[in-house]
């Protein structure tokens, strides 16, 4: 009985491993796919990308049904949302690469260790951080609310709080996110949890790009 719940164990393990691979992977991928799509579009027209960024939403909503179907359906709509929400932002990357190339750098670089960081944090945890989430979630509408108000109201700086507020939140929902990479074990959930990172990785980066770009 010891042995086989030993076995168990280590069977469990070596799947939570190899999620975390697989999932890393395609993270990695749909970011490299982002990029070349960034630079390709960035001579896109402002019409162009708000088209491609509706797509990339609708992509991103498919992924959830796909997924109970397919693996390999969903981590094509992962791979293709990478490519428009990449010719989406393409227009905002290279008013900032014409602005200071610097930003992107820096940006980068921060949200890279901002990702290492939290999703370490998040993945050692042993708490449950389901209640960090809805708090996050809530907190994120807020802002959206926020962002919106501050479009009409000139708030006394207001973009700074803004992308502050935003960081503070991203880190909480990648937290969560690299939590159930350690507590969840079907393979099949690797292009979902991949895009939920993916997705925290991008929006930690453009709040980014506000606060550099305010040097």
């Amino acid at each position: 009985m010891y042995g086989n719940m030993a076995y168990q164990g280590y069977a469990t393990r070596d799947r939570t491993q190899t999620l975390f691979g697989q999932t890393m992977g395609l993270v990695a991928a749909t970011a490299a796919f982002f990029a070349l799509a960034a630079y390709a579009g960035r001579n896109l027209s402002h019409g162009v990308a708000l088209a491609a960024y509706v797509v990339a939403f609708i992509c991103l909503l498919s992924m959830n049904f796909a997924a109970r179907r397919s693996a390999t359906a969903s981590t094509v709509l992962l791979f293709v949302f990478g490519v428009l929400i990449g010719l989406a932002l393409a227009p905002t990357l290279a008013y900032y690469a014409a602005m200071d190339p610097r930003i992107l750098w820096q940006a980068g670089g921060a949200t890279a260790l901002f990702m290492a960081g939290f999703g370490a944090a998040g993945y050692a945890t042993r708490r449950n951080l389901a209640w960090l989430w809805r708090i996050c979630f809530f907190a994120l509408i807020a802002l959206i609310i926020f962002g919106i108000a501050a479009i009409f109201v000139s708030i006394p700086h207001g973009e700074l709080i803004y992308s502050i507020l935003g960081l503070v939140i991203f880190a909480g929902l990648t937290m969560f996110d690299f939590q159930r990479l350690r507590r969840n074990a079907d393979i099949n959930s690797a292009p979902l949890i991949a895009a939920s990172i993916f997705v925290d990785a991008l929006n930690v980066f453009l709040f980014f790009l506000r606060i550099f770009s305010r040097d």
